[in-house]
């Protein structure tokens, strides 16, 4: 079984652990009760962003990056942060149609700070166990909404991501470190999580992304089915948030200015290369 129970990761930062509702007050894309849903449940879900055709170009795109990289050595679970090399992913992380629609809940300074390809091969065996997000990240405070791109079509059979609504609401929880049997592709779970509700799958067509908090609990079982279950997860936060321990190294100012020259800004890549093995990406 995982190990003793925690209530925060990082006991000696200053972090406030709460959730704060989001929400302009003249949103351009999303409406009010949509706004009002996100800050209820914790999440939204499906919004199209690319077309058929536009998707086909994109999951080419991913599937050269997967298979050189894991040439290279990377595994496919390790594309962190590649929107700092590759001049593609940083052009996915500040689409404008992306960034349109975080806006209305975040405001008009926008702030990538962290990508993540998941690529969850047929039959890999790993899963994602219950957990918060906001658990990992030592910020100041939670105003982080994750956007998540399906690159492939995903549904329960290949591994589709489950939330539970309304548990974003209680902020930090009680987790323990995953153990080896879980074979979790993180290393915290939840083991209580059902306790807080019911799960709800987030069935999403390629080219759709979902919106999520960083406190709302979510995870997923293995792929069980013949096909692939990749998604990009974007990580923006709002101009009033700081990160500690170096985690405001690999960010770009997406929209806005952020005068105080605390976030990173990196500039659009030249080409497509892999990074090292050893690059930093957390």
């Amino acid at each position: 079984m995982a190990g003793e129970l925690k209530t925060d990761a990082y006991p000696d930062l200053e972090q406030d652990l709460t959730f704060y509702p989001l929400g302009v007050d003249t949103p351009g894309i999303l409406t009010r009760d949509q706004i009002d849903q996100y800050n209820r449940d914790g999440y939204l879900a499906p919004f199209k962003i690319f077309s058929t055709n536009e998707m086909t170009g994109v999951r080419a795109y991913f599937d050269d990056l997967l298979e050189r990289g894991m040439q290279a050595g990377w595994s496919n679970y390790d594309l962190t942060n590649w929107h700092k090399y590759c001049r593609g992913v940083w052009d996915l992380v500040t689409n404008q149609r992306i960034l349109d629609i975080v806006n209305d809940l975040l405001g008009d300074t926008l702030i990538l700070r962290h990508s993540h390809f998941f690529a969850k091969l047929p039959g890999d065996g790993k899963k994602v166990s219950w957990h918060q997000d906001a658990s990992y990240w030592p910020l100041s405070k939670s105003r982080v909404v994750s956007a998540w791109l399906a690159i492939d079509d995903v549904d329960e059979d290949n591994g589709a991501m489950h939330v539970i609504p309304g548990s974003h609401k209680r902020a930090q929880l009680a987790f323990a470190d995953s153990w080896p049997p879980e074979e979790n592709v993180l290393d915290q779970v939840v083991e209580d999580a059902l306790s807080y509700g019911d799960p709800v799958p987030l069935i999403l067509k390629a080219g759709e992304i979902s919106l999520h908090s960083d406190w709302i609990l979510h995870g997923s079982e293995t792929n069980t089915s013949s096909r692939r279950r990749c998604g990009l997860a974007m990580r923006f936060l709002s101009g009033d948030v700081q990160a500690y321990l170096g985690w405001n190294q690999h960010s770009i100012v997406c929209r806005g200015a952020e005068a105080t020259g605390h976030w990173a800004d990196h500039p659009r890549p030249e080409d497509d290369s892999i990074p090292a093995l050893d690059a930093i990406t957390k």
